[in-house]
This record gives structure tokens, sequence and C-alpha cells, in this order.
């Protein structure tokens, strides 16, 4: 009880601990701004100075001093209340910066390339907002060592704001090579002798280990999960870290960071927006972790797989404004808790959110809120099944896309995209569209399925569009025979076990998501010893007798073997010359493949239905409870079905790895169609 408490608890402990690790040295003599948590008044603050070095830039208005490498465009320095920068002291070209990971497309590999600037430019300066640019031009004579993109990375500083603002514009020319780009992002290396305290949500955050503390640790079956051995804290030994623990949806990851006790200073990533992100609000992604490392993920490939990568080909142009997003810093004084830097961040969070989308930036490819459209309207649905009258869609997710298929914003990642939540009634209105255009798409939770809104949609600055009423149907042949889990696109639901006692991260020891600790999928094992899951329709919980995750069965020796699980159902009256519709709502699939069988054990006779192979999301390794979601169905004649016992079979037939496996969302059986 004694660790939980330490890492857990209240934050006096956290305080205390902190203090007795602080390293003073670090700091000049404390310097204490008024407003520094939320900022002066922009006309009392002082005006904004630029002071233009052989190799460096220094941005400052009084509160936060920015330094750069110019003309690189890499963030050196970042002084702040007294400290002198906030930043690891490595190299200039891994403290904060921009970088993708690109390839050939004839190459499985990746390669890093920090995006550093040739050229730097003044945009704006007066003493109320500075904007700079560290731009890069690419030519043929650059083919193979750096991305194929024009680069344009903009830092923004305004008046009486304790922080600093990024965004970037990538562009690719008609006729540049094909290229693949899997990921972009900014990210800032904190010092780590001041940042030790991590806070992802209000739930999600406790004390961290150090860099030195995984280097001295026991790596377990991937390198991003280290079993701590020997640590600098003793509180953290025997814990399990992995950056992926600290993963959340795009829809919630609006501010992460760290906070330093002495002084009491915070450190946020303020995504104030997901236009300029991929694969939609429940693409999940990275946020801080072990460093002391924070960053925003524009685009990427995890919990996704290689679908979400942008690949560019036949000479293709494209172009794109990743961000701005705010680098947020606050301070409290000596005797306040410093549990007042987080509730200040949620606060700044919030009116950048509603600032969006900014009027300051000063980039032609960042429309302002005058040059950009708004759509409302509102879903219903349609299930007779269900109710004999239309029902609302109930805080859907509705958003704007690029055209495509029905579902296909999940998997789009060249463009933008606008996503609202409706209200109970089913209402929604999308702001700050940029013209062109779209698809309207949408999801309901408890409901199976995508919606799209068949007409293109087309935005023109100024214009507010108007669609009136929308129906959905879901997909649905008959009445409902049985069902299992809650059509939500998560496996969340289901049973989720207690992880090994000697593999735990114990800031989820007590949480809900306890999904999130690692080495769940060799628990199936321990869980099934001697057989495959059944499920018993009418008897069984899916709650507590469905395991999330299809995984392989661990038989020693780092051997995995498919497994076949089992849907036992009774059927009083069974309709012979009818068909019954099994569907197959999946969360997450990684290499896998899903064989149905009816009323067939021997998982060597041809299958009733597969998938075939499908899906890379690797969320089971990573400890997501979903990642990109498949819908199936397969129509089952009445004369395979028996009166009284039946038995459905699900095999994963993919072995030979623990990760290969499907998560499900929801699974139904429907009888015949019933006449009007």
């Amino acid at each position: 009880m004694g660790r939980q408490w330490i890492l857990m608890c209240g934050w006096a402990g956290v305080v205390v601990h902190l203090f007795l690790v602080g390293e003073s040295s670090l700091k000049t003599p404390f310097r204490k701004f008024s407003g520094s948590i939320n900022g002066q008044e922009p006309m009392l603050s002082p005006p904004i100075n630029l002071h233009i070095l052989d190799q460096h830039v220094v941005m400052d208005n009084g509160l936060v001093t920015v330094t750069l490498s110019s003309p690189q465009g890499m963030v050196t320095a970042i002084q702040y209340n007294g400290i002198d920068n906030l930043l690891e002291p490595n190299r200039e070209t891994n403290r904060g910066y921009w970088d993708v990971v690109w390839g050939n497309p004839e190459h499985l590999s990746g390669t890093y390339d920090l995006l550093e600037g040739t050229r730097f430019s003044v945009v704006m300066e007066d003493e109320n907002q500075l904007e700079l640019s560290f731009t890069r031009t690419w030519d043929s004579t650059l083919d193979g060592d750096v991305v194929p993109l024009n680069v344009d990375k903009r830092f923004i500083m305004l008046r009486g704001s304790p922080g600093f603002y990024s965004y970037g514009i990538l562009e690719h020319l008609d006729g540049w090579p094909d290229v693949n780009i899997y990921q972009g992002r900014i990210v800032f290396k904190l010092e780590e002798r001041l940042f030790q305290y991590m806070a992802v949500s209000d739930e999600r955050q406790r004390i961290m280990p150090t860099n030195e503390d995984r280097v001295n640790g026991q790596v377990l079956d991937y390198p991003e999960a280290v079993l701590l051995t020997n640590t600098s804290n003793p509180f953290l030994r025997g814990e399990v870290d992995d950056k992926y623990q600290y993963a959340c949806d795009d829809k919630d990851n609006r501010v992460h960071g760290w906070i330093c006790a002495d002084p009491p200073v915070g450190f946020w990533m303020i995504t104030p927006s997901d236009e300029f992100r991929t694969g939609g609000p429940v693409k999940q992604d990275l946020t801080s972790h072990v460093g002391p490392t924070t960053l925003s993920m524009f685009f990427s490939t995890h919990y996704a797989g290689e679908g979400l990568a942008i690949k560019l080909r036949s000479g293709e142009p494209w172009k794109k404004v990743f961000g701005p997003v705010f680098v947020y810093l606050n301070s409290a004084s000596p005797d306040e808790d410093v549990q007042t830097l987080w509730e200040d961040a949620k606060e700044q969070m919030l009116k950048e959110t509603q600032s969006w989308p900014y009027d300051f930036p000063l980039s032609v490819d960042f429309p302002r809120a005058n040059q950009r459209g708004t759509v409302s309207g509102r879903l219903l649905v349609r299930d007779r099944y269900i109710n004999e009258a239309l029902m609302t869609a109930n805080s859907a997710f509705v958003g704007l896309a690029s055209p495509g298929d029905t579902g296909s914003w999940q998997r789009e990642n060249k463009g933008y995209q606008f996503w609202t939540q409706a209200d109970a009634e089913g209402f929604f209105f999308i702001k700050g569209v940029r013209d062109g255009n779209y698809n309207l798409y949408a999801w309901v939770p408890s409901i199976i399925g995508d919606y799209k809104y068949e007409a293109l949609i087309n935005i023109i600055p100024g214009r507010h569009i108007r669609l009136g009423a929308l129906v959905y149907d879901p997909p649905r042949e008959g009445p409902t025979v049985w069902e299992i889990g809650i059509p939500d696109r998560s496996a969340a639901e289901f049973y989720v076990p207690y992880p090994n006692p000697a593999l735990m991260n114990q800031l989820y020891v007590n949480l809900s998501d306890r999904y999130r600790q690692y080495g769940l999928w060799d628990r199936y094992s321990d869980v099934y010893p001697d057989e495959d899951l059944a499920y018993t329709v009418g008897i069984s919980n899916y709650e507590t007798d469905w395991f999330f995750a299809q995984v392989n069965r661990n038989v020693g020796n780092k051997t995995y073997i498919p497994t076949t699980w089992r849907i036992i159902f009774d059927l009083d009256d069974v309709s012979e010359t009818g068909n019954y519709t099994l569907r197959l709502a999946i969360a997450s699939a990684h290499e896998a493949e899903l064989q149905v069988r009816v009323n067939e054990a021997d998982v060597t006779t041809p299958p009733h239905f597969t998938t075939g192979f499908i899906g890379k999301d690797n969320a089971i390794a990573r400890h997501g409870i979903h990642g990109l979601y498949w819908l199936y169905a397969t129509e089952i004649s009445g004369s395979q079905l028996v009166t009284r016992s039946n038995t459905i079979y699900l095999t994963q037939s993919r072995g030979n790895s623990p990760f290969k496996g499907i998560m499900y969302d929801y699974i139904r059986l429907e009888g015949p169609p019933e006449t009007k």
C-alpha cells in the first residue's frame, strides 16, 4: 500500500519527493512574473523582442524566451520562470524539433528526417506578434537524402502569452518522386532533473522513471516495454514502463505534459484541433512519455498500420498545414498546490480550442474563421427491430472528410477532417471547415456500422449549409436472436484480466482502463488453461466471460498456436427455409484471419466464412482497446441450424505470435426477415 500511495495518492507526497530529488543548480535566481499562470493582459506586458545572432534567433516577450537554431529551426532553449533552459542539455538537434519518418516505396524501412531548414526569414515582427519561418526547398540533387517535400516550419510568439505556437506546411509538387510518409510530429525533450511528474489526464498522472532507469532495466517482448529492475527512485522498481501505456484517442488528446516542483512550473502541449490529424476522432496516438518527452503527433501508423501512411504516387501534388499547436508554460507560487498547474493547463486548453481557427497565423495556407464554412443538421436512426419510430442519434460522431466510401474516413490521411459530437437529440454543428468538397460521415454509439451522406458537400468560405434531418439505416436483415457486447467500436466492455503481478504499472491498478497493463495477451492461457473460451448465450455474461481479445495460446517456449472460440445457443424454432445473418463488428485486428464455422468443430474443414488476412494495427501489443473498425456479415441458411443446441466456432487461424489476434466490438445473430 505504501508503494501505491507514493505513486498515485495526493500531491503532497509528490511535491515532497520532487523537492528531494530536484537539482537547484539548474536554476538562475528565482524570478516570478505576475500573472504567470494565465499570462498578463497583452498591453500590460513587455513588447516582444527578436534577437538575430550568427547561428541562432531569440524570441522574447518578457515571460518566456525561446532560442532557435538558424537556419535549421530547432528549438535549442526555452527560458522561463528563472530556469535557464527547460530542455534537455544534449545536442541541439535533439531538444525541440519537427520530424517525419519516410521511405522509398520500394523499401519497407523508414528514415527519420528532422526537416532542418536551410533558410530563415521573419514573416512578421512588431511589439505584439512575432512569426518566424524556417524553410527547406527540395530539388533533385537531394533525392534519397531527405524526404521529397518542401518544408516551412513556423514559430509564433504573442505579447503577454506564456508560451509559443508552431505550425508547419509540407508540400509535394507535381512530378516529384514517389514517397511513403509514416509519421509526422513536433517533439520536446525536457530537462530530466527538473521534470519528473507527468500528466496526461485527470486520472493518468504519476512520477515517471528516467531514461537511465530504462537503460538499466530488462527489455521485455519489444524494445518499448521495459521492466524497471534498478531505478533511481526505489518506489518504481518492479514496474513496467512502455510509452504506449500513455496513448489516447485523438478526440481526448488535447493537453498533456510535465510538472517541475521546484520552482513549480508546468510544460504543456496543447493541440487545439484535430483537423490536421488523420484517421478520425478515435485514432489513437502517443502523448507524453519517459524522456521526459512531450509531443504532438500529427499523423502516424500507430494503432492502424501502414494503411495510414501518406503514400504519394505518380508525381501526385499534395500540400497540408499541420498545427498550430501551443507550447504552454505556467507557474505557481511556492506555497500553492502544484495541482493548480494541471487545472490551469486544462483551462488554457479550453481557451485555445474555443479560439480555433486562430486569427493570427500569417501563412496564406491557413484560412481564418471568415474564410471557412459551417454545416449543421440532425441525424436520426431507423431500425424497426429496435424501435418502430425514428430514434435520435444520441452522441453520434459526425464529421466531414475527403470523399470516399462509407467508413473511409478512418483510413483517410491526406486531407483535413472536421468532427463534432451530436447532442442527445442528434443535432450537430460543424464549424471552421476549410473550403473544398467533402462527404459527411457518422457513426452512432450503440448502433452498428457507418453512415455516409451520399451527396458531396461543397464548402464555400462564409457559407452555412443546413442539411436538415438525415436518416441512417444501419445494417439489418432480421430480428435479433442474440447479441454479445456493445456496438461502440471498442472491446472495453469485455473481460480484461489483471496483469501478471511481476509485470504491472501501478498507475492502472485502480483505473478502469486496465487494458493498458503489459502482457495481458499471455493471461489468456492462464484464464483458459485447458480449453478455449466457450460462451453460452443466456447464461454467460460478456463482461466476465468474453475475453477482451482473441489471441493465440501460449503453449510454452515462446510457441503460440491459434485459438477457436465457441458461441453456444439454443433455437426453439428454426426456419429451415429462411436465412439467418451473423454480424461481426471487429474493434481491432492484427495479422489475423477470422474463420467462422457453423455446427462444425473440425477446423481443418473449409470455413463457412473467412475474413482473409486482415489488420496491422498492433493494438494488442500496444495496450489499445481498439484499432481500426471492421464490419462483416455472413448469411447462414436455416438448414445449417438445428432446434435446440447450436454452436458457432470462431477461429483466429494465424498463429506464431502473441500479438496476432482480434478484438471484437459486437456480435449479433439475426433471424430471417419479418414481414411488416
